[in-house]
């Protein structure tokens, strides 16, 4: 832990220095601009009233070049200072996270939380204090859909999930790239659309804008008019209507098909911002090499088959929506009347569309897929105790050692956990606040970091490919008029169906059947229990049901585990340590005085 710190102090106090440093240039500059202004425009005021114009003439242009050249260096050192400040503050959040300090991170995925998934909101994967909350450095739309999917799908095979550890243990490595891959792509667009408009606009032909004759019409029209501009009026050879014509006649051409044309331009408007990050996120990315398998087939994706770089056919996109930039302009109006620049512009695009528009979406994806692995190699540098996990093809096995939950500081309570044959269930029994639905998230949670490809917070861990089943928290829908306990069983009954479709299967049951009475409770989770330790799924089921712990000795498949508390100083006390066999205790009397709750005297602890 204090290697990382130590990097990201550094790095913060080093881009500290240069956003000051840089803060100063900037406000010098912009001193300097003043001044020069007031001195040239006095100083040329002053010459040409006295009517030295060879010298005004000079001074002026001197007084212009200068004036350029320090806007130019000003524009320069503020996009200078913006990186600096980026870098700066991309450190200070990654000391934020490592403090524990990442949840006042404002994107938490919050939208990708889904109450019917199978178990992504029991294990809190998005949302207010959650795993892609603490993890996520993806800036582009598709960057968190990707880091969405790494966190919810099972993985493929054992070695793509190995291919996955190779390349994350890479980029680990690479810590300066990846903070410099991630502010790339803020520079230039503060919040990124989902580029799915983009994609089909790019695919999309305009067919009239690539005819030949129409492309050399654009091309002709213009020289015509504005020579005959100039034979009109600065040469006088020709009557001035006849520009005048000419001028009506394509301002009429500039008419035909306005809206459509507008809605083209419109979406190259809307994703413009977004197109210059994609163009330096690509850069740097090529700049780069790698020698991890994956990445080189993510690299693979950039290029057409001509070989040209996607950074430079993305940056000419870039410059002819530039080119465009200004349409509702009065001066814009009155170029383009000439010109036809929309026209122009229009050929362009398509030409462009021609050669690159197939291969943008293939661009975004890479990307994305980036952001994604960058994000879960930060979890492998900033936990160097954490295990890479081993991910076999045995049918299922979870075994780890010394786990805790990763989202909890490096001072939390670590367990071990073995689930591998015989044993399919563990009942976990113990008092209230003992630890049994930590410790199910604990081991739920880091399964879906093993199978992101990232490391896990563990000193050893090994599983198989398993479907992650969760029933932890169930509420009742009144809008659907369903009581938390039909929740429960329909919950219960998608893990039933999945093992029907003999998948397999990871579960994690908490207080099952909590809705219904002691007699019911009991019965339908001895049957449930009976009938999952029957099958190839394995997985871990919470208890406060002590006579369900008398399985075990009907059934070898099912083994007791359970957490215990102690009192001192009449205080209750947990030491979150998993132990072997039934719980022997109960708490809840106890809790209910400590509350305040008046409990008669006749009544036992």
């Amino acid at each position: 832990m204090k290697e990382p710190v130590k990097l990201y102090e550094k790095r913060k106090n080093k881009y500290k220095e240069l956003f000051e440093k840089f803060t100063r240039s900037t406000d010098m500059i912009s001193n300097l601009r003043l001044i020069v202004f007031l001195v040239g425009a006095a100083g040329a005021i002053t010459l040409f009233v006295i009517r030295y114009f060879y010298l005004f003439s000079a001074e002026f242009v001197i007084f212009v070049v200068i004036f350029i050249w320090l806007i130019l260096k000003h524009g320069k050192l503020l996009e200078f200072k913006k990186y600096s400040a980026l870098l700066l503050k991309t450190n200070e959040d990654s000391l934020k996270r490592l403090n524990g300090e990442w949840t006042s991170f404002q994107d938490n995925g919050e939208e990708f939380k889904d109450e019917s998934h199978s178990f992504s909101n029991d294990l809190d994967i998005f949302g207010d204090n959650s795993l892609f909350q603490c993890i996520n450095t993806a800036s582009t739309y598709l960057g968190r859909q990707v880091l969405k999917r790494s966190l919810l799908e099972v993985p493929k095979s054992v070695n793509f999930v190995q291919k996955k550890q190779e390349a994350i243990k890479e980029l680990a490595t690479k810590l300066m790239w990846r903070q410099r891959f991630f502010v790339e792509g803020l520079l230039n667009s503060n919040k990124m659309h989902d580029p799915e408009d983009l994609v089909s606009w790019s695919k999309e032909k305009y067919d009239f804008f690539r005819k030949p004759w129409v492309i050399a019409g654009v091309t002709i029209l213009p020289l015509i008019t504005v020579c005959l501009l100039i034979s009109a009026f600065a040469m006088h050879l020709i009557p001035k209507y006849v520009p005048v014509l000419t001028l009506i006649i394509q301002f009429i051409l500039l008419g035909i098909k306005r809206k459509k044309r507008d809605g083209i331009f419109n979406i190259a408007a809307k994703y413009k911002d977004d197109i210059k990050a994609y163009h330096k996120m690509l850069r740097f990315l090529e700049k780069h090499s790698f020698n991890s398998s994956l990445i080189k087939e993510i690299k693979a994706t950039m290029s057409d088959f001509g070989g040209i770089e996607a950074s430079k056919q993305i940056d000419k996109l870039s410059k002819i929506i530039d080119s465009t930039s200004d349409r509702y302009n009065i001066f814009y109006f009155i170029f383009n009347a000439i010109t036809l620049w929309d026209y122009r512009n229009l050929i362009k695009l398509e030409k462009w569309k021609i050669k690159s528009g197939k291969y943008i979406r293939n661009w975004i994806e890479a990307i994305s897929e980036m952001e994604a692995l960058c994000s879960l190699s930060t979890i492998v540098f900033d936990h160097p105790t954490w295990v890479i996990p081993q991910i076999t093809s045995n049918k299922t096995i979870f075994i780890a050692e010394d786990m805790g939950h990763p989202l909890l500081k490096e001072s939390g309570i670590h367990n071990d956990l073995s689930l591998k044959s015989p044993t399919k269930v563990l009942l976990v029994t113990g008092s209230n606040m003992s630890g049994k639905s930590t410790f199910l998230r604990t081991s739920g949670i880091n399964l879906v970091l093993a199978y992101s490809g990232a490391s896990v917070c563990a000193k050893a861990f090994v599983a198989s490919i398993m479907e992650i089943y969760t029933c932890m928290r169930v509420s009742d829908n009144l809008g659907k008029s369903i009581s938390s306990f039909y929740a429960e069983l329909l919950r219960i009954k998608t893990i039933v169906n999945a093992e029907a479709e003999e998948k397999n299967i990871f579960f994690l049951l908490d207080e099952i059947f909590k809705g219904t009475n002691s007699k019911d409770r009991h019965a339908g989770a001895k049957v449930l229990i009976k009938k999952l330790s029957e099958t190839d799924s394995i997985g871990m089921v919470s208890t406060h049901d002590l006579e369900l712990c008398e399985m075990e000795k009907e059934n070898n498949k099912i083994k007791n585990y359970h957490f215990q508390e102690y009192y001192k100083d009449n205080m209750i006390h947990f030491d979150y340590k998993l132990r072997p066999g039934a719980s022997t205790t109960r708490n809840a009397i106890f809790l209910m005085k400590m509350a305040g709750i008046e409990i008669d005297d006749e009544i036992k602890l």
